[in-house]
């Protein structure tokens, strides 16, 4: 009779520990929701010199920037010109070096895609590097810069002077995600947790 109130308070002890866990949980996933949220609204704005990491991705004041509104051909993918294949994502890449030189670049934007990248419009000298990418037929335009595209491809700029797949279908057939816009809510939601999280992880972007 006399250990059942030690049963009880073993009880106690376990749903206590518990609802702390929840508590914890549920703060985490509030916070993460008014930050998400915040996010959309707060515009932010980087400038200096950067990286560059492929032909729509640069290093800028220690953030993962993607440029928005185009796509590159990714590392590691192919194209071919005049009969023969060729790396078009280094090309891709070798061509953004070039356009951003040794100049400043300030990038402006309020979006993130489910990797954790900015979404950004990027200026240097005064032209739009995004836009600079599709017109000199180094990247396509995806939600954006369809003008650019159009002359880029009838002049048979860049990728357009051969054959090539579109980067997001490329991605598909490698087995990655298609998709590079603007995260949604839920994985915005997502993205504040994991920043909270206290422990290193690995890049997952493609």
């Amino acid at each position: 009779m006399r250990r059942l109130p030690r049963r009880r308070g073993r009880r106690r002890s376990i749903l206590g520990r518990a609802l702390t866990v929840f508590g914890v949980i549920a703060l985490f996933g509030l916070v993460a929701l008014a930050a998400a949220v915040l996010d959309e609204f707060s515009m932010q704005e980087v400038a200096g010199r950067v990286r560059v990491v492929d032909g729509d991705t640069i290093m800028l004041a220690g953030q993962r920037i993607r440029l928005v509104g185009m796509d590159a051909p990714e590392r590691g993918q192919s194209c071919r010109r005049d009969g023969a294949a060729y790396d078009c994502g280094e090309q891709a890449r070798l061509r953004l070096v070039a356009l951003i030189g040794d100049g400043e670049v300030a990038c402006r934007g309020n979006q993130r895609d489910r990797f954790g990248r900015l979404l950004m419009r990027c200026v240097v000298g005064g032209t739009d590097v995004n836009a600079a990418m599709v017109r000199a037929g180094w990247a396509v335009a995806y939600g954006d810069y369809g003008s650019e595209e159009r002359k880029a491809r009838s002049e048979a700029a860049g990728l357009w002077a051969g054959d090539f797949e579109r980067p997001a279908r490329w991605r598909t057939q490698q087995g990655s995600i298609a998709d590079i816009g603007p995260a949604g809510l839920a994985s915005r939601i997502w993205l504040r947790v994991r920043s909270l999280w206290p422990f290193e992880r690995e890049d997952d972007d493609p």
